[in-house]
């Protein structure tokens, strides 16, 4: 299956594929030096199967964890590509999850002013969310995703044979970046995480959240306006993810979290039973004033207020501008049995 971002300048493709990875020289531009960059994590074969595949290879691999989005791993990857000899020509390839896609694509958006940047993402939260949409960005200052940069990518590859080598939890925490979609967006795939089935039918969850990624991306490509519904959950998010480091909980574990007091009194007992079912969380493991404090830097945050997007219906939205203390009472009054 073939998925199309069309944007004014810089369209391409996300291939949804068995056996992409094995296939990836017919897909992607390979002929030329290429930074291949993956992490500790990732099963070694991943990226061997890339480095095998390119003219020239460069392989980099990074330790797990967030905690590798930061500007002294940027710069290693640049050093790399300019000890190398890396042109304008030239590319760079991830192959990992969101943590890898970020940094990689930030190298290559910045490189010479931008390379060309192949997305392989290797878990499920990738598959469904961070591989598409140009987002790129480290972490600084104790703040996420706060230096950055739109690059999209020349291509995506998904292969979900390799979600067979991922342990349950991540299986959950994606899943919790597709039900976020589904409750904004789409209320018969909402359906799908209300019956209980989003864990058999991956397949179906990837295609129709990348779907809804899509048509958001294509009109709103540089978040200014729509394209905000994809934070929903993630300002608090954030900031409980701030506060676990790499040892804590996962992504899509802290913007489930997130995603419950913006959920309206009607939706929330639903949404709580549908994350204990998918084995994500649903009792804060933070102080809730240090989470709520992180938002005083979130890139949501705006001059006078900050902008959010909150469910009181499955399959529509609320965005609307609130001053940042009433949002932060809003959270405080809804956490009620969270903590």
């Amino acid at each position: 299956m073939v998925l199309t971002v069309n944007l004014p300048t810089e369209s391409y493709d996300i291939v949804i594929e068995e056996g992409a990875l094995a296939r990836a020289d017919d897909m992607l531009d390979l002929n030329r030096r290429c930074l291949v960059v993956t992490d500790e994590g990732v099963p070694k074969e991943y990226a061997e199967t890339i480095v095998k595949k390119c003219a020239a290879p460069t392989l980099i691999t990074i330790p797990q964890g967030e905690g590798s989005k930061s500007l002294q791993l940027f710069q290693s990857l640049c050093s790399a590509m300019l000890a190398e000899g890396f042109t304008r020509s030239d590319c760079v390839v991830a192959v990992g999850g969101g943590v890898v896609g970020d940094l990689a694509g930030f190298a290559a958006a910045c490189y010479m002013r931008g390379i060309d940047f192949y997305n392989i993402p290797t878990t499920l939260l990738s598959q469904v969310d961070s591989s598409v949409g140009g987002k790129t960005a480290v972490n600084f200052g104790g703040t996420k995703n706060i230096i950055g940069s739109f690059h999209q990518p020349k291509k995506v590859l998904i292969d979900p044979l390799v979600l067979k080598t991922l342990n349950p939890r991540h299986i959950s925490a994606g899943l919790a970046e597709a039900l976020k979609m589904a409750l904004t967006s789409d209320r018969e795939f909402y359906g799908i995480f209300k019956a209980g089935k989003a864990k058999e039918s991956l397949a179906e969850v990837i295609k129709r959240a990348l779907l809804i990624k899509i048509s958001v991306v294509e009109q709103d490509e540089k978040e200014g306006g729509l394209r905000r519904i994809l934070n929903f959950g993630h300002t608090l998010g954030h900031g409980i993810e701030a506060l676990q480091g790499d040892d804590g909980l996962y992504h899509g574990e802290c913007v489930a979290l997130g995603m419950l007091p913006m959920c309206g009194d009607g939706i929330r007992a639903e949404v709580t039973e549908i994350l204990k079912s998918l084995e994500l969380p649903t009792v804060l493991p933070v102080d809730l004033e240090e989470a709520l404090a992180f938002a005083d830097h979130d890139k949501k945050c705006v001059t006078d207020g900050v902008n959010i997007v909150r469910v009181d219906v499955a399959g529509e939205y609320v965005m609307e501008k609130m001053p940042l203390e009433e949002w932060k009472q809003l959270i405080r009054d809804r956490v009620g049995g969270m903590i």
